[in-house]
C-alpha cells in the first residue's frame, strides 16, 4: 500500500477543506454519532488539539475549565478554523498554530489534555504523534481519542482493506489502523476504549502515567 507523506497530507487537505465540514457530517452521524462530543467531554485545563482541522471541535469546549492549542498542517483548514474562533468569539481561549502533529513546536509537560478527533488514521507517522503527545503532556495528563479502526466483523473488515488504497490515495486516510498499539508504545496506559458501529468507531481515553 502507498505510504503517505506530509506534503500528501497537506495537498490533500488543502484540497478538500471546503467541503470537509459537511463531508465529516455524514459519516459522523452514520458511523459515528455523538464522537466529538464525547472527546471533547473528556478534556479538562489546558488542551492541545492535534490536526484541528477547520475547528468543528473548538464551539463544544468548557469556556470555563479549558484552553486550547490547536494544530494544524493544512493552512487552508487553518484558515477556516480561523474563521470560526473569529465568528463564534473563541479568542480569548482558543490559539491556532500551524504545525505538525509529529514534531510540536511545543515544552514537555505543557498539557493536561492532547485531543484528536479522526486524526490519527491520516498523520503519516502515527508511532510519532503519540511520542509527542506523550511528551507534551503533564503526568497523568490523558490522551483522549475518538477514530475509526479496523471493524470487529471479518467481512466488514476485509472490504475495508480492500477499498483502503483508494482512501489512501485521495483522501489520505487508513482505513484500518488501529490507533491502541501506538499509544501502548509511547508509553501510555490506556485507561478505557469503547467500539460501536461494528467495531468501527473507536473511543479511547490514554493517561500518561
Amino acid at each position: 500500500m502507498r505510504v503517505t507523506t506530509d506534503a500528501d497530507v497537506r495537498r490533500v487537505f488543502d484540497r478538500i477543506a471546503d467541503r470537509y465540514d459537511d463531508q465529516m457530517r455524514v459519516w459522523e452521524r452514520r458511523l459515528f454519532p455523538g464522537s466529538r462530543e464525547w472527546a471533547v467531554g473528556q478534556a479538562r485545563g489546558h488542551v492541545v488539539e492535534i490536526a484541528v482541522g477547520t475547528g468543528l471541535n473548538l464551539p463544544l469546549y468548557d469556556a470555563a475549565t479549558t484552553t486550547v492549542v490547536g494544530i494544524e498542517l493544512s493552512e487552508r483548514m487553518l484558515d477556516l478554523a480561523r474563521r470560526r474562533v473569529a465568528r463564534d468569539g473563541l479568542g480569548a481561549r482558543v490559539e491556532l498554530r500551524q504545525g505538525d502533529a509529529q514534531r510540536l513546536d511545543l515544552p514537555d509537560g505543557i498539557a493536561d489534555t492532547v485531543l484528536s478527533t479522526f486524526t490519527m488514521c491520516t498523520i503519516p507517522d502515527p508511532a510519532a504523534a503519540a511520542r509527542e503527545a506523550y511528551r507534551v503532556l503533564r503526568p497523568g495528563g490523558r490522551f483522549v481519542l475518538a477514530e475509526h479502526g479496523p471493524a470487529g466483523n471479518p467481512i466488514l473488515r476485509a472490504g475495508m482493506r480492500l477499498v483502503e488504497p483508494l482512501f489512501v490515495r485521495f483522501e489520505a486516510d487508513y482505513l484500518t489502523r488501529d490507533p491502541r498499539p501506538y499509544l501502548e508504545r509511547a508509553g501510555f496506559e490506556i485507561e478505557s476504549v469503547t467500539r460501536a458501529a461494528r467495531g468501527v468507531s473507536f473511543r479511547v481515553l490514554a493517561v500518561r502515567p
